[in-house]
């Protein structure tokens, strides 16, 4: 495909997520049904530019002076893709190519960013959100917003149970992968060129091998701040897709047990693949069909590992769609949802054990707000300091434990930035149980 009928694809797909409100995947997945020609080079560039244009919609649809699917990825190539006029222009000559430029279109495209737009123009977030990021960020709202809107890398974590680090590590290297300056076991391969394929991960032998699994760096910092040691008895209470859940089975060194449990019974089977490619034998599936089978760890568990629903405010680099289909209404059913959760997950720690409160959540309503109704309604639990439980695991660099102690709030909870620890955005905060 040449680069006038990958735009016109790029505004199809985009008019798929705006005005039809289908995923970024399930559109480009019923586009790629539709374009049978189209190669992996032309599918890629398509998606890469739909995302770009979603991660910048306020801004470019406020320089071209529409939010249009045809203005916001037309605005993309030049805002966010750095494309100048020519290049814009000669693409629209394109057999397929959809209309050439209009006067209107072509003024938005040469403006500047506006330093005196609103806040949630620059940063490119819902306005609704604007209060609730400013009580975070202060006068870093803008600069923290705007890091929300850059490519992220592939993390990976080296499982420990199957790979001798340096082997697997060498292993990551050929395929891209850099050590990170974060994480004693961790890699990460760099986002590509906004128009070129990602890294494949199933052309990595490592992968498949269950060498290596695939989990942001935040959340494996959350992880280890878990700090579990071997022989302990562990509950994954929102296990989901399993990333910390293996994690934690890692960091047992195969001794003791995790239970992984969620109440979306079709996840917790996604999980089963994962398990046996890991060679995690310690790790129970709690289906929620069988609640007697739940019920039955209560009071028993070292430590509690809640990485609770919420908004995804900490994903919006990986699912930028996301975010404009975030109403202010599922900020309330989302606290709803974090209370009972808490409270119910509190009932498995044992005297004396642990229970970790985690979210993929910048808004602090989510966040301390939770942990701090918590600990008023359950006299019995004390924050700990979560940076130095990190520190403690043995899972942290030197300067991933200096980023967890510059991050830490007042509290001890720890809440980590794409523009401060360059992770996904994520929040955790430790508490123990009196004995």
């Amino acid at each position: 495909m040449k680069n006038g009928g990958r735009i016109e694809a790029a505004i199809q797909v985009l008019d798929d997520v705006v005005n039809r409100h289908q995923p970024v995947k399930s559109a480009m997945r019923d586009w790629g049904k539709r374009a049978r020609y189209a190669g992996a080079k032309d599918r890629a560039w398509v998606s890469g530019l739909v995302l770009d244009a979603l991660r910048h919609r306020n801004s470019v649809a406020y320089a071209m002076g529409a939010d249009t699917p045809r203005a916001l990825v037309i605005g993309a190539l030049r805002h966010a893709w750095d494309w100048d006029m020519r290049e814009i222009e000669s693409a629209l000559k394109d057999e397929h190519a959809p209309a050439a430029l209009t006067g209107e279109e072509r003024e938005g495209l040469l403006l500047a960013p506006d330093p005196t737009a609103p806040p949630h123009v620059q940063g490119d977030y819902p306005e609704w959100l604007t209060p609730h990021l400013e009580r975070v960020f202060g006068e870093d709202l803008v600069v923290e917003a705007q890091a929300m809107s850059h490519r992220a890398p592939v993390d990976l974590r080296i499982n420990t149970l199957k790979a001798d680090p340096e082997k697997a590590g060498k292993a990551v290297k050929t395929a891209g992968g850099q050590p990170s300056e974060l994480l004693v076991n961790g890699y990460h391969i760099p986002a590509p060129d906004p128009s070129q394929r990602e890294t494949s991960l199933q052309t990595i032998p490592a992968y498949s091998k269950g060498w290596v699994e695939v989990q942001d760096a935040g959340s494996q910092i959350a992880a280890a701040a878990a700090n579990v040691k071997s022989g302990n008895t562990v509950l994954d209470y929102c296990a989901g897709g399993g990333g910390k859940t293996l994690a934690l089975a890692a960091m047992l060194e195969g001794k003791g047990q995790v239970y992984a449990y969620d109440i979306d019974g079709r996840r917790l089977s996604a999980l089963i693949p994962r398990l046996k490619r890991s060679g995690a034998h310690n790790v129970q599936l709690c289906h929620p069909r069988e609640p007697e089978s739940l019920e039955a760890l209560t009071g028993k568990m070292d430590l509690v590992f809640v990485d609770a629903p919420c908004t995804g405010t900490g994903t919006w680099r990986r699912k930028p769609d996301t975010k404009w289909r975030l109403k202010q209404s599922a900020l309330g059913k989302r606290n709803e949802e974090q209370t009972e959760i808490l409270d119910k997950a509190s009932e498995f720690v044992k005297p004396g054990g642990r229970l970790l409160y985690a979210t993929c959540s910048f808004l602090a309503e989510e966040d301390e707000d939770q942990v701090a109704a918590f600990l008023d309604r359950n006299s019995a639990f004390k924050q700990l300091d979560a940076a130095q439980s990190a520190i403690e695991s043995g899972q942290l660099t030197e300067q991933g434990a200096e980023l967890v102690r510059r991050n830490q709030i007042p509290g001890g909870a720890v809440r980590l930035t794409p523009r401060k620890a360059g992770t996904d955005g994520f929040f955790f905060a430790v508490m123990e149980k009196a004995s």
